[in-house]
């Protein structure tokens, strides 16, 4: 039987430590943020932004996609550094690592592991920084539309438009880290997840451990990672050739899974009470 451990391990690990890092930097993020929290109209309105935006980054020449990301990546890194360690001289370290990485492995380096190791390092960073910085303008109840909306959109770019795909294939190319490459293990070979889909993931676990509590919110990552790797399975044994999958569709399920074994222990707990 053919699977693969390091991507689901991985998004297991990226959500693991979002939820740890939510719980700490919660008070500081607030503090700039206020109490501000995203409503319907705000939701639909990021959703249909997001979907232009995938559509745009195929007309849109590559410096301008690679200056706008560098740019917002950079900027994200500085105030997330900076809410860590509350000292601006130590915040600009991470962003100046990055600009150089970005540099040196999109002009100079050409072997393909090295590559995709630290696109997928970065990505990682950026997960984390996007889940623990946006957890605090969601609801449980907002949370929820915004991933029947995304992944909605996602069915729709992937499968109708391919946009997605030619988006994410122009980005990769530029070295960007929008999604995590990574070799599949114990196979060879590789799997790419988006950016987006670990975000999709970290913000319902971490809503899960704010809406249900902490224990909820780890076993709905671990059940999200559970059904990557199932899904990984059925394409690797099955044989099924895929140009592309909208992956927000496994994590939804995974989220489900998640929250069907969460209500069965604790009807069995109250049972058993």
């Amino acid at each position: 039987m053919k699977i693969d451990f390091l991507l689901p391990l991985s998004l297991f690990l990226i959500v693991t430590l979002s939820l740890l890092l939510s719980e700490k930097i919660e008070k500081k993020i607030k503090m700039i943020l206020g109490e501000k929290k995203l409503g319907t109209r705000e939701i639909f309105l990021m959703v249909i932004s997001m979907s232009i935006m995938v559509s745009l980054i195929i007309l849109l020449p590559t410096y301008w996609i690679q200056i706008l990301f560098i740019i917002a990546f950079s900027y994200m890194l500085l105030i997330f550094t900076y809410l860590l360690l509350g000292k601006w001289f130590l915040a600009i370290i991470p962003p100046a690592i990055f600009v150089a990485s970005y540099l040196l492995i999109y002009t100079m380096m050409e072997d393909i592991l090295i590559v995709n190791t630290v696109i997928s390092i970065f990505t990682a960073f950026f997960a984390v920084m996007i889940i623990t910085y946006m957890n605090s303008l969601f609801s449980w109840r907002i949370t929820v539309l915004f991933a029947v909306l995304l992944t909605v959109m996602d069915v729709i770019q992937v499968f109708l438009t391919t946009h997605m795909i030619e988006a994410a294939n122009k980005m990769i190319t530029l070295r960007l880290p929008v999604a995590m490459i990574l070799p599949t293990f114990p196979l060879m070979g590789y799997m790419v997840l988006g950016l987006g889909d670990v975000f999709l993931s970290g913000l319902l676990s971490t809503q899960a451990a704010y809406k249900y509590g902490r224990r909820a919110g780890f076993l709905i990552a671990a059940s999200i990672s559970l059904a990557l790797f199932i899904f990984e399975a059925l394409i690797f044994n099955l044989e099924i050739e895929l140009r592309g999958f909208p992956a927000t569709i496994i994590v939804l399920l995974g989220c489900l899974l998640g929250l069907g074994i969460h209500n069965i222990e604790k009807r069995l707990t109250k049972c058993l009470g």
